[in-house]
Formats: C-alpha cells, structure tokens, sequence
C-alpha cells in the first residue's frame, strides 16, 4: 500500500531497497527555502542495519502488508521459541534472535500477537501488561515518601526493575510490558 512520506510514523514497516525497513525516527522539515521533506531513521529487519533517507514530501513508499494471528506461548529451547494457534493447534517456531528481550517476559499459554511478513515471522507482540512474582528487593528505608522513591527489584524471570517501598519479596505485581515499569500490586 503506497503512503505519502509526511504519513511514515515510528514503529511502521516500509518496503524499500528491496529490503523490509522498521521505522526507527522520523522528523518532518519545512526549511525556509525549498520544499518539505521527512527524515527517517530506519532498520533492516533481515540485515539488522541502519539506513537514514530523505524523502520530499510528495513523493510515495510502500507501506508493507503484514498478517497477523495470535497463538500461545508453549515452550522453548536453545536456540527457538514455539507458539500454537488456539483455532487450528498448528505449531510454529520462532528463533531467539527475532523475539529479542521480550523472551522473559514469556510464560507458558500467554497469548501473543505475531506478525507476518510474506508467511515468515517477523515480530512478536506481548500484551501490554502480564503478572510477574518478585524473587528479591531491598528492605524499605523508613521515612522515604512512597511518591517520589521508588527501589530495585529482580522478578521471577530475571528482570530488573523499580518498585515503591512497600513491595516485598514473594509478591504479586503486574508490569507494563512496553517499558518494563511497575504498574500495580495484585
């Protein structure tokens, strides 16, 4: 689908070079002198580099098609990840190296949206927000306002984040998957 260069947001999936590009940054520019452009900052998805282009503003880029379908995490080993379709029970793999980091955040049946790319998994998309369990954190310090103080923590998975003072070991809290932040105790 062709899209106007002022329309290319961040995040978006762009066919060009014959390669598939993950927009990275994106900045319109109307100089005093000429006409506007956008600069982009984009990614390989298949090469892993970096490209910056300019694009004028009236000229177009292919937007890339994608399907996407959602499965359940099942399990993993070494080098891949396996998800099942809840309607068809198919199993797909999936290599470590496209989930990246979202991988501990994975627990078994959690549902995930994946995306496609000319039937070839390109992404995987967590639910904004999942349960984790805290494994250790520091004691609070007496007097520290539970506003502005916030303390380390290592969940279950492995993961290091900020908590409030009055979380303790073995509770149950739910993080925001996007920025790996503390959003509330269960």
């Amino acid at each position: 689908m062709k899209i106007n260069a002022s329309e290319i947001r961040v995040g978006m999936l762009l066919e060009y070079k014959n390669d598939l590009w993950e927009v990275l940054k994106t900045q319109h520019v109307k100089p005093g002198k000429g006409g506007a452009f956008a600069q982009i900052e984009m990614k390989s998805v298949n090469k892993n580099t970096k490209l910056n282009e300019r694009f004028r503003s009236s000229e177009s880029v292919e937007k890339a098609s994608l399907d996407e379908t959602n499965f359940n995490f099942l399990y993993n080993d070494e080098n891949n990840y396996f998800f099942m379709d809840p309607k068809s029970f198919e199993q797909i793999e999936i290599k470590k190296e496209i989930i990246g980091e979202k991988r501990k955040l994975l627990t078994e049946n959690l549902r995930v949206l994946i995306k496609f790319y000319n039937d070839a998994a390109i992404s995987i998309e967590l639910p904004n927000q999942v349960n984790c369990k805290i494994e250790t954190t520091d004691v609070a310090l007496k007097g520290q306002t539970v506003s502005s103080s916030y303390k380390p923590a290592k969940l279950d998975n492995g993961l290091n984040i900020q908590v409030p003072p009055f979380i303790e070991v073995g509770d149950e809290i739910v993080v925001d998957t996007r920025n790996l932040e503390y959003v509330k105790k269960i």
